[in-house]
């Protein structure tokens, strides 16, 4: 049975944001007729920032946290996700799939608001689990949003629906964290494109290296797409056979991709800034682990690179 009301559970967690403003380093304000949030555009925001804005993406149905660095990798800390409902906290929140784009103003646009909206083609396989009265957003800019942003937002919302956006460059300690902590979202969405059947994901759980924080917004998409690429772990929980598994498992994790093996920024570059334009299966963890609850079998397929992390973090 599919978790309820996603966005109330977001506003929760954006009213608790406020209320702790001064301690987070954020700036809220009221403008447009929304709530807005500002985690690091003219905000410093910061660490405790960074994991309540990666909750917020996450509807509040997965735990976030900074944990020691892994031996043999660059000396940083690790951002760990876990939740037991993954399909609603990644998909149906957490997952970057509504880009907003107007005259003045670009943003990839994630958080539970998606629910509502519901204008992507991923949703057309996923449950009705909103009522409209809230929506939250998480956008990921360098500029908090102007009014016609917020209008082509709105558009695609019910009218008396409530709207609170949360923003945060990549190139900041808050936009930064939250997009490592994207390592299980990766693994899902790899997995539907595969046409694994997402109803047999019972939990999960992913970890990967949080990057220092970049000089600007495009070697900061560079830093944390390289985390999750050649870092991250991700282990998923999963009821079905053992060769549902066998047929998908090596076409899961980033190393599937011909173009793995290569900064992010390069491949980034060469593709004119288009995401878009990339090898889809590259966009992954660098491992990923299943363990069969059925059977009681686990398989790994990636593999890690921390000497390439070495070079995309700048540290030798």
């Amino acid at each position: 049975m599919s978790i309820r009301n996603l966005n109330q559970r977001a506003t929760y967690l954006t009213a608790y944001a406020r209320s702790r403003a001064e301690v987070l380093r954020i700036r809220p304000e009221e403008r447009d007729g929304i709530h807005l949030l500002d985690f690091g555009v003219k905000a410093e925001g910061g660490l405790d920032a960074g994991v309540l804005l990666a909750k917020v993406c996450l509807s509040g149905v997965a735990d976030v946290e900074l944990q020691p660095a892994n031996p043999g990798f660059p000396d940083v800390p690790q951002i760990f996700v876990r939740t037991d409902h993954p399909v609603e906290a990644c998909l149906m929140s957490q997952y970057a799939g509504w880009k907003i784009v107007t005259d003045d103003f670009f943003a990839m646009g994630s958080g539970p608001m998606r629910a509502v909206a519901r204008t992507e083609d991923l949703f057309v396989q996923l449950p009705k689990t909103e009522d409209g009265l809230q929506a939250v957003g998480v956008l990921e800019c360098g500029t908090l949003p102007t009014p016609a942003a917020v209008a082509v937002i709105r558009k695609s919302l019910p009218d008396t629906c409530r709207l609170t956006l949360v923003v945060a460059p990549t190139a900041s300690q808050a936009g930064n964290l939250q997009v490592v902590a994207r390592s299980i979202e990766t693994a899902l969405h790899k997995l539907h494109e595969l046409q694994f059947p997402l109803e047999h994901i019972v939990s999960a759980a992913g970890i990967a290296p949080l990057p220092p924080v970049a000089k600007n917004d495009l070697h900061g998409i560079g830093r944390t797409n390289d985390s999750i690429l050649y870092g991250a772990t991700v282990n998923l929980w999963v009821r079905c056979s053992d060769d549902l598994i066998d047929s998908v498992g090596k076409k899961v994790p980033s190393c599937a991709s011909g173009s793995h093996g290569q900064l992010f920024l390069s491949l980034f570059k060469a593709a004119n800034h288009d995401f878009y334009a990339m090898d889809a299966a590259l966009f992954s963890p660098a491992v990923v682990v299943f363990h069969n609850l059925t059977t009681g079998n686990s398989f790994r397929y990636g593999t890690l690179l921390p000497d390439l992390l070495r070079d995309s973090f700048g540290m030798k």
